[in-house]
């Protein structure tokens, strides 16, 4: 019996999840369509069957939507007698109230509903988040100021109250609101500051937002000079603002009130220098170093301030050789006082590439390198880094295979990590230089595979050139000699390979090298820091053979010069959209993207950081 009964039991409380699912599915179905008038039974016995807020408004809305106004009004009154605690239901109401014109019914609803909740910090935030949502900046700012004025300081509501003046337009009030924070809590500092970010481009030349709170700063820091956090402040206004030199000013400042710990200037040189305002970084670096060995950044210091003369040889290309060498004695005078050790390392390996790239000094280059391999402590990497560049100077020495020996016992001794792949595409290129083009493209093929995306579109490049180009002559002139060109460019020889390339010009009129060629030269501009010529070649190049393979690579060289060269924010941008646009298969259409997200001001996801 107690069986039988379970078993019906069981059924009727089936049937009855089967009907709920039922109905809901219906309603779901109905409502989604906007069929309001089909929908609304269903919402009926689902809200009956299930009083939640969101079956309920699923329900009052169907309600509405079906002119049954009085029906939503008795229904949404008696909701609020279950539920008096949601503050979504009392502003429906007074939302009803004012679509049929009783405003006054409806005032008195948000009046009461404020006036109840004021008392509670988690209830204010609550009632303000919801007319904000609503779109009521008013009503929000009112439910502000009543909970301040019951909370006072224990919950100040500053975030708050500084987002509805954005809204309703009021820098002024808005910047107040955040500095008040920071007076009454400094740990928001970082908060404030990303929130300030948000709501003011400090990449506009003329921003009266930005001008406030600039003339709020400098005011606040003068006359409460005892509180640092203004200062700081300042100290970050001028950073975003680009304003380099005012900023140096102000962290110079700062570290005096600080006991000269230089921690502060270090780092806003160090923002410089990836701003490639190299003068002012060493002015910075400088500044640390005149306080004296004692201090901690002393040495990151004196590494720092050579590096920024690294950073210019190998990114302005074209500088003269007094400069060139005057940068040298620098270094020489650095390693004279602190020696060579493992932890000159990296200064010393600037030098070695001042020398062998930059300034026509490979024998000095390749002997410093050989110095540096017995240096006691160093790591197996940190030999195999030496090793590279060591072998990339046999090869601007035309030793080759010295080169190629090297390349080679370093990709043994990594095979699978990233320097090896390096120096196999390296060693692979020694093979191409030299003519033995099936053997370079075995080696490529493998590369074409690897971990490293870099390396992968290097080899993948140099084995498209070589299949592309590899025995269309008969007697494979054309494609001998542009590897030769190739090598003489790698070893700095740029009147010889140009010489090579005309020739491939002159007797291959109609070659598929020659955008190839034209792209060489644009490079080697590049490398001399001659940017209008290589502007110049680059445009031939999309001129004549815009829908071949490395119109993208010219694009993308284009758009970089601009950016990084010439500071053309406008044409880099116009060069990088061509890519995504016209090239969409293109290699460089993803990076083309960051970078005009990066120009354009726009928020970066974590795929573009990463």
């Amino acid at each position: 019996m107690r069986a039988r009964i379970l078993f019906v039991f069981l059924l009727i409380t089936s049937s009855s999840f089967a009907q709920v699912s039922t109905d809901q599915q219906l309603a779901q179905y109905y409502y989604s369509a906007g069929d309001f008038e089909k929908a609304l039974p269903y919402c009926q016995q689902v809200f009956q069957k299930e009083n939640t807020k969101f079956t309920f408004l699923r329900y009052y809305t169907c309600l509405l939507k079906t002119k049954k106004d009085r029906e939503a009004e008795k229904t949404l009154k008696k909701q609020l007698d279950v539920d008096p605690y949601t503050v979504d239901y009392p502003i429906l109401l007074a939302e009803f109230y004012e679509t049929h014109d009783e405003q006054k019914a409806a005032n008195k609803i948000y009046q009461r509903l404020m006036e109840d909740n004021a008392s509670s910090s988690v209830k204010i935030l609550e009632v303000y988040k919801a007319f904000k949502e609503k779109g009521k900046t008013d009503l929000s700012l009112q439910m502000l100021e009543k909970g301040r004025k019951f909370l006072g300081n224990t919950y100040p509501l500053h975030l708050q109250f500084a987002d509805v003046y954005l809204q309703m337009g009021q820098p002024q009030k808005m910047i107040n609101e955040y500095l008040e924070l920071l007076e009454n809590n400094k740990d928001f500092q970082e908060q404030v500051q990303t929130a300030l970010a948000q709501h003011i481009d400090f990449t506009q030349t003329t921003n009266p937002t930005a001008d406030i709170l600039k003339e709020e700063l400098i005011d606040r820091s003068q006359s409460r000079s005892s509180d640092l956090i203004y200062a700081e402040m300042l100290l970050w206004f001028f950073t975003q603002r680009k304003q380099f030199s005012l900023a140096l000013t102000q962290a110079q400042a700062i570290d005096k009130r600080e006991n000269n710990t230089g921690y502060r200037v270090f780092e806003l040189a160090n923002v410089f220098t990836q701003n490639k305002d190299y003068t002012l970084a060493r002015r910075g670096y400088n500044y640390v170093l005149a306080h004296g060995k004692e201090k901690g950044f002393y040495f990151m210091c004196e590494n720092a301030v050579l590096h920024t003369y690294f950073l210019e040889a190998t990114e302005l290309r074209n500088l003269s050789q007094d400069t060139l060498q005057s940068i040298i004695i620098k270094y020489k005078e650095a390693i004279q006082r602190l020696g060579k050790s493992r932890n000159t390392l990296t200064i010393l390996k600037e030098l070695a590439q001042i020398q062998g790239l930059y300034a026509n000094q490979v024998d000095e280059a390749i002997k410093l390198l050989k110095e540096l391999m017995v240096i006691p402590g160093l790591s197996v990497i940190q030999v195999s880094e030496i090793k590279m560049l060591l072998a990339d100077f046999y090869v601007l020495k035309n030793e080759i295979w010295e080169a190629s020996l090297l390349y080679m016992q370093i990709d043994n001794d990594y095979k699978f990590e990233t320097i090896g792949f390096e120096a196999k595409y390296k060693n692979a290129r020694i093979f191409y230089y030299d003519g033995d083009f099936q053997f370079a493209q075995s080696q490529l093929d493998i590369l074409k595979q690897s971990t490293s995306k870099l390396i992968a579109n290097d080899a993948l490049k140099l084995s498209l050139l070589i299949t592309d180009n590899y025995g269309l002559d008969s007697n494979y002139t054309a494609m001998h000699q542009f590897a030769q060109a190739d090598l003489l460019l790698e070893q700095h020889q740029y009147k010889q390979a140009f010489v090579l390339y005309d020739s491939i010009l002159t007797a291959f009129p109609y070659h598929g090298l020659a955008d190839e060629i034209l792209l060489r030269k644009a490079q080697v501009f590049q490398q001399q820091g001659n940017w209008s010529e290589a502007i110049n070649y680059l445009e031939k190049l999309l001129k004549s053979y815009a829908e071949d393979i490395l119109a993208d690579d010219a694009l993308f060289q284009l758009g970089n010069i601009y950016e990084n060269h010439l500071g053309d924010k406008e044409k880099a941008i116009e060069n990088y959209k061509k890519i995504i646009f016209q090239y969409k298969g293109s290699l460089y259409v993803v990076e083309a993207r960051k970078r005009l997200r990066l120009l354009r001001g726009d928020k970066l996801d974590l795929e573009d950081q990463m």
